[in-house]
């Protein structure tokens, strides 16, 4: 028997909910999911600090709360499905991208776009209900990340890295600006700072382990171009910058100030000892791993602080 015929056997045997399935999780993949869920988290943050630094209700910004949630959502799919869409030919040639859908045609480029658009206007909308400024940081983090990033930069410079990071470093001010207006507090430049800083030891991490993946697919990644001790010394730089940073947080929180220093330096601790005593690639998973764990760690803690104290602020 033919293996289309058996093909088309299957297909037909296939249940509705698992095909429905099958298009969520391409959507999914699309949009990248699990960007989006690290993003909200970044945001939320960004709100709920706000919250508490202001004095505000928790349950009479409910309304902005949902709105924020759900625009940003939206504005960082959105930004998702323009970055597949646009970089479908070098995430052919990588090992870890060469499965997405845009990739393997299982969604279609026009819809791709379609999607993405979609997604980018509801999601402003959304943001514009919460607050105008709150739109306009969406607005930027979108435009950042799909021109000055995608489009231009990742395949042209080293500093990729640190162009997109301005995109990465929007959610927690969309959060705060969907609640108040003041752009003069300390705590909303720490949070930028943190948010900023924090990008490059991750992604140069990222790098290290996919490094033959950039260079197949010509993608000047900082390792690739400069080489491992570059990236050493530059990623423990960006680290100290995130340690003093971290006293952005002083004036409104001694707990969240120490809880930020702390895991930024024993990030710059593991980071001089491990280099010392691993391959390049051992230390750039530890790396890896300690980053997802730190700003978890410290927005867990912002977020938790922020919302309790609000509670004991009435």
């Amino acid at each position: 028997m033919r293996s289309d015929v058996k093909i088309d056997e299957r297909i037909q045997e296939t249940s509705p909910t698992l095909l429905k399935q099958t298009w969520f999780k391409i959507i999914a993949d699309t949009i990248k999911t699990g960007i989006i869920k690290s993003n909200i988290m970044a945001m939320l943050a960004g709100l709920t600090l706000a919250i508490y630094t202001n004095h505000i209700s928790l349950f009479e910004n409910l309304p902005n709360m949902i709105v924020a949630i759900i625009g940003s959502a939206f504005v960082i799919g959105a930004a998702g499905a323009f970055n597949n869409l646009y970089d479908r030919d070098i995430d052919s040639i990588m090992e870890r991208t060469k499965m997405r859908p845009t990739v393997t045609g299982a969604i279609q480029p026009k819809f791709t776009l379609l999607l993405g658009i979609i997604m980018a206007l509801l999601g402003l909308a959304f943001l514009y209900f919460a607050s105008s400024l709150a739109a306009l940081f969406g607005f930027l983090g979108l435009f950042l990340y799909v021109v000055p990033y995608t489009m231009w930069s990742k395949r042209r410079t080293i500093y990729n890295t640190e162009i997109g990071s301005l995109s990465g470093a929007m959610p927690p001010l969309i959060g705060w600006t969907a609640i108040s207006s003041d752009l003069m507090n300390p705590a909303l430049y720490g949070l930028f700072a943190i948010m900023l800083f924090w990008q490059m030891p991750h992604f140069y991490a990222i790098a290290i382990r996919k490094h033959d993946d950039y260079k197949a697919a010509k993608v000047p990644m900082l390792p690739v171009v400069k080489g491992f001790n570059r990236t050493y010394l530059q990623t423990n730089l960006y680290l100290i910058a995130l340690i003093v940073s971290s006293f952005l947080f002083q004036p409104i929180s001694i707990t969240i100030m120490i809880v930020a220093t702390l895991l930024s330096i024993v990030w710059l601790i593991i980071s001089v000892i491990g280099y010392k005593k691993m391959t390049p690639e051992k230390w750039a998973k530890i790396m890896f791993i300690y980053s997802l764990n730190h700003i978890t760690i410290l927005f867990v803690t912002i977020i938790l602080f922020s919302v309790i104290g609000t509670f004991f602020q009435k």
